[in-house]
């Protein structure tokens, strides 16, 4: 039976696909396909097995999406889908994520000049094309240009931005866990290791007896538009997003080592059977094998494997030969940090913000349930364009939280801000006005084409403002779309001890900033870090997960972490001078 995951992600699909058809994401039918989607994530039980009626009558779901849904239950596939796929295939879809192209110039450049990609925009920018088209002129077409040197995505290979891999690798592993037999379904490769793009999905599943349901259901998943490959333990598909998702079947004894073998890296992986050949042993997939006798001398779980080879497990996010292996055979990889360790949000927006999308009292209470003992309400200062908010909303809201305080006095509530670094470095408001927020975070929102000097002086000059107590998000990058900015890092990781400004981890799929190279660069050096779920709405509260795994690519240990600190500390810590 196919899953409530599964239909919420296609319906999930027909709301990105039609805001390309109808040219918006505020047309109607988009607003429904999502209010359809979240209403499906959220039921207890399975959609699939309720009548037309039935799923019309819910909340959120409508007559048209019931139709569309008994439609996938009874047919496996939703007509209108496979024709908004077929219309828009993922090279267009990439190809609406270039900042400044979106839906309408899509479809503008498709229709006028034969568009279908990110490529083909290349090719049409170096060839002065693009001003030809009604509505954009030469302007418009250095801007592209601009945007599209900045995606850091020049190389042939497709790479998939980590957050959509998430999406659809817990799709899969959902429901290939809904079949008999299988014990367990995980994403390994890149996204166990947690890297910030992919080039495909690794999924292993741990079956007791026969193999051939779970590889008949994989291969018939609904969003699978072609078959690459369909065998007894390994089977692959393309998705609709173009996507190739690979399944390996494993005994329950074998899944310490498949697990291993697929997590990789190759170069992590080399290192281990480098030491097993030391050994007179072989490592595979199927396990850790005594040459001579081909005993098995482990194969049930990861950690019996490095013990055996005289290693302390390594966490996946490590597994890249940056030092692991030598690590864990001195016993000396550190306690990294993990969600448990965090007693605080600093970075979360309500709907005052122009993005955010819950009012202040709903955000509190969603950040209350976490059992936080302190939290930092930071909406947008005036100077960003689309989101910010005046001395006036600023003033209203602070009086709000005032009010919240006597209802959660458990939890401190700093009433913050997230200012906008200007070009020279400047921020939002002047210094008696910033004076009475209790923290402030600073991010780069703008001026992305500085140069490398100018981004680093505009950095450096945020954090000498005695009123900045972090930098958000520090290169300012969204994977897949933009590029962070350019800066010596040196020279910045430098002043971050001289101000004692921390330095954000920002939770959100789409930045995981800052990036695993300026975390590993802090090891050895005074900074202080944070974890900031840049939350907009409850359910991304959630996003410190996804922070906490980004630092653990980092080495990144509790203490080096802020809001791990006890409420005291950090409220101390907040407060002070520089």
């Amino acid at each position: 039976m196919i899953t409530n995951a599964e239909i919420a992600s296609l319906l999930g699909e027909l709301a990105r696909l039609t805001i390309l058809e109808e040219g918006s994401p505020q047309a109607f039918r988009v607003r429904a396909y999502e209010a359809a989607a979240r209403a499906v994530e959220g039921l207890d039980e399975p959609l699939a097995a309720k009548s037309e009626a039935e799923i019309a009558a819910l909340r959120g779901l409508g007559r048209g999406t019931a139709r569309k849904v008994r439609e996938l239950v009874e047919t496996g596939r939703i007509a209108h889908l496979d024709r908004l796929r077929a219309t828009f295939p993922p090279s267009f879809q990439e190809l609406t994520g270039v900042p400044g192209v979106g839906p309408k110039r899509a479809l503008a450049l498709r229709d006028h000049l034969g568009i279908r990609s990110v490529e083909d925009l290349r090719s049409a920018l170096d060839a002065g094309a693009v001003r030809t088209v009604p509505g954009f002129g030469a302007r418009t077409e250095e801007n592209l240009a601009r945007a599209v040197a900045r995606l850091g995505a020049g190389g042939k290979e497709r790479r998939t931005p980590i957050g959509a891999a998430l999406r659809l690798a817990g799709d899969v592993a959902a429901a290939l866990a809904s079949v008999p037999g299988v014990t367990r379904a995980e994403a390994m490769g890149s996204l166990r290791r947690f890297r910030e793009t992919v080039g495909d999905v690794d999924v292993v599943a741990v079956v007791e007896g026969d193999p051939g349901p779970v590889m008949a259901r994989f291969v018939a998943l609904p969003m699978a538009v072609e078959v690459i490959a369909h065998g007894p333990a390994k089977s692959a598909i393309l998705t609709s997003a173009g996507i190739q998702v690979d399944l390996r079947v494993v005994e329950p004894q074998q899944y310490g080592s498949a697990a291993l073998y697929f997590t990789g890296s190759k170069a992590h992986n080399i290192r281990l059977r480098q030491r097993a050949i030391e050994r007179g042993w072989t490592l595979s997939e199927y396990g850790l094998v005594e040459a001579a006798s081909g005993r098995v001398l482990a194969s049930a779980t990861e950690e019996e494997i490095y013990a055996a080879l005289g290693l302390q497990w390594v966490p996946p996010e490590l597994r890249e030969d940056a030092g692991e292996v030598e690590s864990a055979a001195a016993g000396g990889l550190p306690r990294l940090i993990e969600p448990a360790d965090l007693r605080g949000d600093l970075h979360v927006h309500t709907d005052l913000s122009g993005d955010g999308r819950e009012p202040l009292e709903v955000m509190v209470a969603a950040a209350a349930a976490r059992g936080y003992e302190y939290l930092g309400i930071t909406d947008h200062g005036e100077d960003l364009a689309s989101n910010g908010v005046g001395r006036e909303g600023m003033l209203a809201q602070r009086s709000r939280l005032e009010g919240l305080r006597e209802r959660y006095p458990g939890m401190a509530l700093l009433h913050g801000v997230e200012l906008n670094i200007g070009p020279g470095g400047s921020v939002d408001y002047d210094p008696e006005f910033l004076a009475g927020f209790d923290w402030a975070v600073a991010g780069v929102h703008t001026h992305f084409d500085l140069d490398r000097e100018a981004q680093m002086r505009r950095i450096l000059t945020a954090m000498r403002n005695p009123a900045v107590r972090a930098i958000a998000h520090p290169t300012g990058r969204i994977i897949g779309r933009r590029a962070g900015i350019d800066f010596d890092l040196e020279a910045v990781l430098a002043g971050a001890e001289e101000t004692g400004t921390a330095l954000e981890i920002n939770g959100s799929l789409d930045r995981l900033d800052a990036p695993v190279e300026m975390l590993r660069a802090c090891r050895d050096r005074r900074v202080v870090l944070l974890i900031g779920t840049d939350a907009h709405h409850p359910r991304e509260l959630g996003n410190v997960a996804w922070g906490v795994s980004h630092a653990r690519r980092g080495w990144v240990e509790p203490a080096r972490v802020a809001n791990t600190w006890p409420r005291e500390r950090f409220l101390e810590w907040a407060a002070s001078g520089r």
